[in-house]
C-alpha cells in the first residue's frame, strides 16, 4: 500500500475520532444541562423532623425550578441544600454533581452571581480542588466584601493552600462581621494549627454554644471539640462530648467514630470494630474504613484488615477516575490514597500520590507531613527531613505530627530535636495510633 494512501486513511480515522469525541461531549453537555436532580433517601435518619423538613424544602425548590428554570434564587437554594445533604450523608459524588449543575445554570446567565460563586467555591473545596475553590471565593469577595460567609471560605482555601497568614487575616475579618459558629470554629482550627490547644478548645466551645443543639453543624463542632481533647490527652472530656453529640443527634456517624477511638485507646478492639462499622454504615466516608483497618490489625485479623484496605484504595481510585471523566464530580484524593497505600505497604504508590498532592500545594503543612512520612516509611530519612521541617513551621502541637517528625529527626542523627519533639508528642498521653505511639516511646528511651 502506498504511503500517501496510508496517510490518508490515518487522517480520515483521526478526523472521525475527533468528530466522535466532539459529538459525545456535546451530547453529554446537553444531557447535563437538561438533567433534573432530586433528593435521595438517606441511609439512616437520625433526625426524622429535620429529614422531613429537608424533603419538603427540596420538593418546593424543585417545583419552583421546573416552573421557572431562570429562578436563580431557587437554583442557588437547591444547590445549597444539596451541599449540606452531601455533608450529612457523605454522598458527595451525587450531590456535588447535582449542586454544580444548578450553580452552573445560574452562572451561565449571571457570571458574577455572588451566591453561586460562594457555593461553587464550597464544592471545589469539598472536592479538594483547593486552588480553584480559593479563586472562586476571591472573585465572590471582590463582588461583596462585607459578607462573613465568604471570608470563611477564604479561610479554608488559604489554609489548604498553606497561606496561613492570609487565613488568619480572613478569620479576623469574618469574626468582626459576624461572630457565630462558623467563625469561632475557624478561629479554633487556626489556633490548633499554631499549637494553641487551650485557645482552640476555648474557641470551639464558643462555636458549640453559638449553634443549635442537634443541628449537624453544631454536632460537627462538638465532635471537633472532643477530638481536640483527644489530642490533648483528656479522653474523659473527649468521651463526654461525643456522648453529648450522640444524645443531641442520634447515630451521628462522626460521634460514633469518636467513641470508636475511645475504645481503641482502651484497647477494646472488638468494640472499636463494631463502632467503626456502624459509623461506616451511616455515612460514606473512607476515613472510617481506614480506621477500621487499624482496629482489625490490632485485633490480630490481618487478612480482614488488608481486604478492607484494598477496598478503600479501589473505591478512592474509582471516585478519582470518575472525576477525570466529569469535572462536576472530580475529587482529588491523593493525600488520602498515600496513607491508604502505606497501610498495604505499597510505598512506591504511596510516594506517587504524596508527590502529586505536594505538587498542587507545597506550602501546606499536612501535605508536607504526608510526604515526609512516606519517605520515612520507605527508609529515605534524608529525603523526609526537609518536608518534616516545613510541616513544623507553624508550631503545631498535633501529637501525631510531633511523633512522626521526632522519629524522622532521630533517624537523621539530630537527637536533641528528636527528643524534644517526642517528649512533646507523648507528654499528655494523647490518643494517637497505637503503633506510632509505641515507636515513639521506644525511640525516646534510646535518646
Amino acid at each position: 500500500m502506498k504511503k500517501n494512501t496510508i496517510y490518508t486513511i490515518v487522517l480520515v480515522l483521526f478526523i472521525a475520532a475527533i468528530g466522535f469525541i466532539i459529538f459525545k461531549y456535546n451530547n453529554d453537555e446537553k444531557r447535563q444541562a437538561a438533567a433534573i436532580y432530586s433528593l435521595q433517601d438517606r441511609k439512616a435518619i437520625a433526625q426524622p423532623e429535620e429529614w422531613e423538613s429537608t424533603r419538603k424544602r427540596a420538593d418546593a425548590l424543585l417545583t419552583a425550578v421546573k416552573a421557572n428554570p431562570a429562578d436563580t434564587k431557587s437554583l442557588n437554594a437547591l444547590a445549597g441544600l444539596f451541599i449540606q445533604e452531601a455533608r450529612v450523608t457523605g454522598n458527595y459524588v451525587y450531590y456535588d454533581m447535582a449542586a454544580m449543575k444548578y450553580i452552573n445554570d445560574v452562572l451561565k446567565t449571571d457570571s458574577n452571581n455572588f451566591d453561586a460563586l460562594t457555593l461553587k467555591s464550597l464544592i471545589y473545596l469539598s472536592q479538594h480542588h483547593f486552588a480553584d475553590g480559593l479563586a472562586a471565593a476571591q472573585k465572590a469577595q471582590s463582588i461583596n466584601p462585607y459578607n462573613a460567609f465568604v471570608y470563611g471560605i477564604l479561610v479554608d482555601g488559604n489554609v489548604e493552600m498553606g497561606n496561613y497568614d492570609s487565613a488568619i487575616a480572613k478569620a479576623d475579618k469574618m469574626v468582626s462581621i459576624r461572630p457565630d459558629i462558623r467563625s469561632y470554629s475557624r478561629i479554633s482550627y487556626l489556633r490548633e494549627i499554631y499549637g494553641d490547644y487551650a485557645g482552640a478548645i476555648e474557641a470551639m466551645k464558643l462555636a458549640v454554644q453559638a449553634g443549635i443543639p442537634g443541628d449537624e453543624t453544631t454536632e460537627w463542632a462538638r465532635v471537633q471539640l472532643g477530638h481536640l481533647y483527644e489530642n490533648s490527652g483528656d479522653l474523659k472530656n473527649a468521651e463526654m462530648y461525643y456522648t453529648l453529640a450522640l444524645n443531641a443527634r442520634s447515630s451521628y456517624a462522626y460521634a460514633v467514630a469518636g467513641m470508636a477511638r475511645i475504645a481503641m485507646a482502651a484497647k477494646d478492639y472488638s468494640k472499636a470494630i463494631v463502632l467503626y462499622g456502624k459509623a461506616d454504615s451511616l455515612v460514606n466516608d473512607y476515613s472510617f474504613k481506614e480506621e477500621l483497618v487499624d482496629a482489625y490489625k490490632l485485633s490480630g485479623d490481618n487478612d480482614k484488615a488488608m481486604a478492607i484496605a484494598n477496598r478503600v484504595i479501589e473505591g478512592m481510585s474509582k471516585d478519582a477516575q470518575q472525576g477525570q471523566n466529569n469535572d462536576n464530580i472530580g475529587h482529588y484524593a491523593d493525600r488520602e490514597l498515600a496513607y491508604a497505600y502505606l497501610k498495604v505497604n505499597n510505598y512506591d504508590k504511596a510516594l506517587e500520590h504524596a508527590l502529586a498532592e505536594y505538587n498542587r500545594r507545597p506550602d501546606n503543612i499536612d501535605v508536607n507531613e504526608t510526604l515526609a512520612w512516606v519517605y520515612y516509611c520507605k527508609g529515605d530519612f534524608a529525603k523526609a527531613l526537609p518536608y518534616a521541617a516545613v510541616a513544623l513551621k507553624t508550631g503545631s502541637k498535633n501529637p501525631t505530627l510531633l511523633c512522626r517528625t521526632g522519629l524522622i529527626y532521630s533517624k537523621t542523627g539530630d537527637k536533641v530535636q528528636a527528643k524534644k519533639l517526642l517528649q512533646q508528642a507523648l507528654m499528655n498521653n494523647a490518643n494517637i495510633a497505637v503503633n506510632l505511639k509505641a515507636d515513639g516511646i521506644n525511640t525516646l528511651q534510646t535518646l
